[in-house]
Order: structure tokens, then sequence, then C-alpha cells
């Protein structure tokens, strides 16, 4: 049975399912709600709980550890993918910061090692020697005679009271190099602190003599890219504990009369957590992925998950407080203990501004992140084949005669059935989209004709087929959707559009409104209540109408930006014949809802049409930003980042025949904001210049796209339309009182 994503967790293989599941399970058997609670109350600093020794047999200690260093060498993202149910689990214990520690010392050490370290990492992977890592300190070092003279502290160093191995930073010279530290030669005081489960301490170093063989080879940046990921994945897994456990008590809590996540402001607040979990996931799968590959951009993928994913931890854990009520707030309940682990993770990662800093230097200086994917090895047989054919109508001269080998050729909508499509596998339609753009064909944009052929290939007859479909697909025909109503938006089931059955076929009466490009369409499709006896979802039939039929009254809505894209359309006894009927009389709901549109693979999901990052960085670089602006477009630039890779996600999980429709919800919903985020902060940094026409400026572009992208949160679904979706079948909580019946 196919797997949702959401359950899916950090990873997008079945092999990283079958890792989430073991870890889970493992979890589930062991770190027990007693253990849990018996930790709560202990007064151990070091927080080493019975379970270590049936947690290092899961052999998990060494999973990103090179092999060439003795580990398993499945990479820091493999380690993320199990961090994520032992994160949702509460784990404590000295498992995180060990990891932390033979990560740092990996990255240090490469792929060469002298015998010491070898064994020093073969400590941390067989778990006979814990570690910590400080990730700032206040250590200076003075060289003498070919050794290093340490002395100072470091506060709130995680999981040290109980580490045989210290990691910390230190000044040399003007210089931050990390020195490894045996605990001997450490004073080490426990700290109270935030996280009741998890010990942290002061280190203090007295005048402690090292020898360069324990002075790493690291940079500081390098050594917050893996922290940013190690302890992102934990903080993920607090998220996925906080959605999940908000989300089923907001489905069996009742107030009253009805369950609580049956009202939107609880769904709302529901819905919106998952999509901070989502987007936190993708993050930091991006950052393990590239630092495993060791991309020049690694630091930067890694930056973007330390901006994004430690406040959404608080943020969510904050929020399941929120909807458990007053016994949220209870000692006996665990939801301030995943509080407390979210907040004391977003600390070791530094302050937000610092974080945010980070992002916006790297995108200001140019450097860009590669949304690229890397598909199988089938994939390069398919592209030589894709190719050839390709180049054969890249050298058709007649635009009309390329149209008409793009149709019928199947490669405008490659995911439908031969011969409308190319009957294409999701590798398929990865591999078609990338060679066309790097054809340069100019596809035809068939707009709404896209959701009109997804509809008659599955539902329409032959004749429909080959007089509607074809000519479609070759860029002839324009297609109008006649769906909405004034009284009926996104609520289709309460359209009041009539059609009554006459000789021959049918008289439709109606209004529909807020329809795209109705003034130049050849076609519509149209839904009308055909019996209105029925229940609201039956009753209602699919029809195909030519828009020059008598009858027919357009009129153009002029819109916020003075043209007019949308429409109002009135319907006065238009007559459609029978042949025009989609599928079955009053089963047009289900012709409206189950189109092949699912099986299409959506490889952007931003609005390219409106303001991008693209626009954002042609903005801003070479402009003086004060710290302020420089912070905001850090956030943008992560966010953008993250409507990127959950992208990314949503195709390879279709790569891998994972159900993706709530991620790729998800995507839509950010990626609708996004654009209007990025508009209104370049008109809020012109200032006059981004609201009156100023030479030299980019005014007028600036307030176009302010004015224009206001509509992406609205058409297609509002955000609050889709914030109900995501709630409903990502998280399973019940549908609207109204929504029933």
């Amino acid at each position: 049975m196919a797997r949702n994503s959401y359950e899916l967790g950090v990873g997008v293989s079945e092999d990283h399912l079958a890792l989430a599941d073991a870890v889970a399970g493992f979890v589930e058997r062991t770190i027990t709600a007693e253990v849990v609670r018996a930790a709560v109350e202990s007064t151990d600093a070091g927080k080493v709980l019975p379970f270590w020794d049936a947690l290092v047999a899961q052999d998990l200690l060494s999973l990103h550890i090179a092999e060439e260093l003795g580990g398993q060498g499945a990479g820091l993202l493999t380690l993320a993918v199990a961090l994520e149910p032992l994160g949702r689990g509460l784990h404590t214990g000295p498992f995180v910061p060990t990891v932390l520690a033979g990560a740092v010392l990996a990255a240090a050490y490469g792929t060469h090692a002298d015998e010491a370290a070898l064994s020093r990492l073969a400590g941390l992977a067989d778990g006979s020697r814990t570690g910590a890592v400080a990730l700032t300190s206040n250590l200076t070092g003075t060289l003498t005679d070919g050794t290093l003279t340490v002395s100072g502290t470091a506060d709130g160093v995680l999981g040290a009271a109980s580490a045989d191995v210290v990691l910390a930073p230190v000044a040399v010279a003007g210089e931050q190099r990390w020195v490894v530290f045996e605990n001997i030669e450490l004073t080490i005081s426990a700290q109270d602190g935030i996280d009741v489960l998890r010990g942290a301490a002061r280190l203090r170093v007295d005048s402690v003599e090292v020898s360069f063989e324990r002075v790493l080879d690291v940079s500081a940046a390098r050594v917050r890219s893996v922290a940013a990921v190690i302890l992102g994945a934990e903080a993920v897994g607090v998220m996925s504990w906080c959605v999940s456990t908000a989300s089923e008590y907001a489905k069996t809590r009742v107030q009253f009369g009805r369950p609580i996540g049956q009202f939107q402001g609880v769904k709302h607040k529901c819905a919106q957590m998952g999509i901070a979990l989502e987007k936190a996931r993708a993050v930091l799968w991006d950052a393990a992925y590239a630092l495993d590959r060791d991309d020049d951009t690694a630091e930067y993928a890694a930056a973007v998950a330390a901006l994004i994913i430690p406040d959404a931890a608080v943020q969510v854990a904050q929020e399941c407080i929120q909807v458990h009520g007053g016994i949220g707030f209870t000692w006996e309940h665990d939801a301030h203990l995943y509080y407390r682990r979210a907040l004391a993770l977003r600390g070791q990662l530094g302050a937000r501004d610092d974080r945010a800093e980070a992002v916006a230097g790297y995108a200001l200086s140019g450097l860009t992140l590669s949304s690229e994917l890397e598909l199988p090895a089938e994939a390069e047989r398919i592209r030589a084949a894709v190719r050839t054919e390709l180049a054969e109508i890249a050298a058709i001269d007649d635009e009309d005669d390329q149209l008409v080998a793009l149709g019928d050729g199947g490669w405008n909508l490659p995911h439908l059935p031969r011969p409308y499509g190319r009957s294409a596998s999701p590798l398929e339609q990865v591999v078609i989209a990338q060679e066309i753009k790097a054809s340069g064909i100019q596809m035809p944009q068939l707009l709404m004709g896209t959701w009109a052929v997804g509809a008659l290939v599955p539902h329409g007859d032959e004749r429909q087929k080959q007089e509607l479909v074809v000519p479609t697909l070759r860029g002839e025909l324009v297609w109008c959707q006649l769906f909405s109503e004034p009284g009926a938006g996104s609520d289709l089931a309460s359209l009041t559009t009539k059609a009554t059955k006459v000789d021959g076929g049918w008289r439709v009466s109606g209004q529909k409104i807020w329809t795209t490009v109705a003034q130049f369409s050849d076609w519509a499709m149209l839904i009308a209540r055909t019996s209105p006896d029925k229940p609201k979802h039956e009753g209602i039939t699919y029809f195909v109408l030519d828009m020059s039929s008598p009858g027919i009254t357009v009129r153009p809505l002029r819109e916020m930006t003075g043209s007019a894209l949308f429409n109002e359309v009135f319907l006065d006894e238009v007559f459609i014949p029978d042949e025009n009927v989609v599928g079955a009389v009053d089963d047009g709901w289900h012709v409206a809802r189950t189109t092949l549109a699912g099986e299409r693979v959506a490889l952007s999901q931003k609005m390219e049409a409106y303001a991008t990052d693209t626009d954002l960085l042609r903005f801003a670089i070479g402009r003086e930003l004060s710290p302020v602006a420089r912070y905001r477009l850090g956030e943008l630039m992560a966010e953008s980042r993250a409507v990127d890779v959950i992208s990314s996600r949503v195709v390879l999980k279709q790569l891998s025949g994972i159900d993706v429709s709530t991620t790729s919800s998800v995507g839509k919903l950010l990626g609708m904001a996004l654009g209007q985020a990025i508009s209104e902060y370049v008109v809020a940094e012109l200032g006059v210049a981004g609201v009156v026409s100023v030479p030299g400026e980019r005014s007028d572009h600036a307030m176009e796209q302010l004015i224009a992208g206001r509509a992406t949160t609205i058409y297609g679904g509002t955000t609050e339309v889709q914030l109900n979706v995501i709630g409903e079948r990502m998280l399973g909580l019940p549908r609207d009182a109204a929504a029933h019946g």
C-alpha cells in the first residue's frame, strides 16, 4: 500500500522509510513513557539512560562516518532519517552529542586519518566512548614550542557532563581552531537548563597543553553546517511529535458538541504546524544531501536549514501546547518537554539574526543553490531517445507545423496516455521537461486547456477527443472554466446554474464568475445542476460548451491591476447538445474531481509570473541594505529555497511511487505567498520609489508585481481553503460542519 509522504519523514525513498520505521519501532519498545518520566525526575546531570546499550546495538552511531574511517558510509542524510524518530521519541542521553562529535571529526579527517584519529573515531562509532561539541566558547590558545596551551570556558555544552571526548573552538592568533580535549583535561560543571531531559555543562580549561595532532583541520562554517543538520534532524522529530499529537487531540477533544479540529481556528493552526514540518524536512534533506556530496554550496544549504528549522520547531511546540489548552500546560503532559527540547536546540544554533545574516551573505555574494535532481541511471537511456525526437521537432521552421508536431507527438502533456500524451512515467516526464528546456523549443501555453484535456481524455467519448482534445494539444483552441458562481466560489457543490433536459440536449441558465480568459475562449468546461432533487454532490453534470453559442454574455471584470483577465459569464437558455455531455448525466462531480492531473509531475511550485527570488536578488545585489533589510532578505531567500526543495522532493517521491498529494499542496501554498512577500519587501525598501515612478529605479515593475501578486492567494482556492485541505487530507482532521450534508 502506498504511504502518504507525510508519514515518510525526512527521507524520499523506500530504504529511508524502512530505516525510519525500524528506528521508530525501537523507540516505541524501548524509550517508553515510564523511561522518559524517570529521566525527568533524575538528578543525574549526564542523563545517561538505561537504553544506551540497546541503542548502541542498533548500529546507528557510525551511519554517517565514511567507510575509509571505519563507518558505514551512509552519510548525514541517512543519519537524519534515523534522528527524526529518535527526536520524536524524546530521546536523551549521549547519542546526539556523540554523533555530532563523530561528524565533526569525520569532516576534519576527510579520507585520511592516522592511527590515533581512527581510534578516536572508532570509540565514538561503536559506543565505547561518548562525545560532545561546544559550538561556541571563550577559549583562547597560545602557541609555544610545538604545543598549544589553552585556557578559558565554554557554556551550555550539550552532553558534556557524560562525554569522554569534547571538541571545542579555540581562538588562536586571531583564527578559530577546533581542538579535541579528553574529559580528564577539563573541569566540567553541570548547568541548570531549560531542557530537563538532557544535561548541558560549563567547561573550564586551565592551561591545558594540546599537541598539534589534536588541532582539527575543519572550518567553523563546516562545523556549523554539520550541527545544523544533526540538531535540525532532532528538532524535526520534535516537530513531528507535536504535529501528530496536536492533530490527534483536535480529532478527539469535543467542545460545544463538536471535535475542536472542526473549528477552522484550530484546524488552520494544525495545518500551519504541518506546513512548518514539511518545510523543515525539506531544507534538512537539502542540507544533508549537499554535505554528503560536499557541494560547493553545502554551507549555504545548511545555513538555510539553520535559519528555518530551529524557530519552526519552537513555534510548532508552542502551538501544540496551545491546541491542548490547559492540559498542555501541566507538568504531567509531555508537551512542555518537547517545547523545552526545541528551545534548547535553537539555543545551540545561535541567534536568529546571525543565522539570517549567514543566508543573506551567501545570497548577496552571488552564490546559487542548484535544483538539479539526481536521477537514476535509466534516465540517460530515456534522455538519448527523447533528445533525438525533439531535435527533429526543433528543426521544423514553420511555427504552426512545429505546434502540430508537439501536440501530435504527445509532448505537451506527456503524462497522458497515448496518443494524446506519451504515457510517460514520472521519470520520463522529468527527462522530457529537462530536454525541452535544453532544446529551446517554445511550448504552447494551454492554460485552462490542460484541465479540459485532463477531463476529456479519461471521461470523454471518441468524438470529443478527436474534435476537442487533439486541436487543444496543438494549441488551436483556448478554453475557460465555468465552475465558480457568485454564491459558490470554492464550494462547487452549492452551484445553482441549472441545466434542463430538452429535445436533443439541455437548456442552461445561470451565472458564472472569476472565469479566466472567457472573452477569448473558444470552448468552456461547464458544470451545472441537472437533478435539483438529489444531494448537492450528486445531480451535477459536466458539459463542454461552444462559447459562440447564442445566449452567452461575457462581461470582463476589471481587476486591481487595471487589466481584465477574469470575467462574469451569463448563460440565458443556452442550448448544449447531448453530445457535449462529458461522462454520465448527474456524474459531473466525479468527472470534475477525477482527472489525470494527479499523474502529472510538477517541476516547480513557484508562481513564475509573479515576483521570485530572481527579482529579489536583481533588486538587492549592489544595493546598500540596512541590517534589518539584510535580515529580511535572508528569511525570504531561505523561504524560496524551501519551496524549490519541496518541489524537488515531490518529484523524487513520485519517482519512488509515494503519494505526494499533501506535500504538493504544502508547496503550492508556500509558493503562492512567496511572491507576495518578495514584492512587498522590494516596494517597502524602495520607499517613495516603490509607490511612484522614479527614473532609474524599479518602480513600475515593483508596483505591478505588488498589485498583481495579491491574486495569488485567492485564485485556485484561497489560502484558507488550502489550509482546510491540508488539515483534512494531511492530518486527518474532521471536515467543517458546513461541509456535511
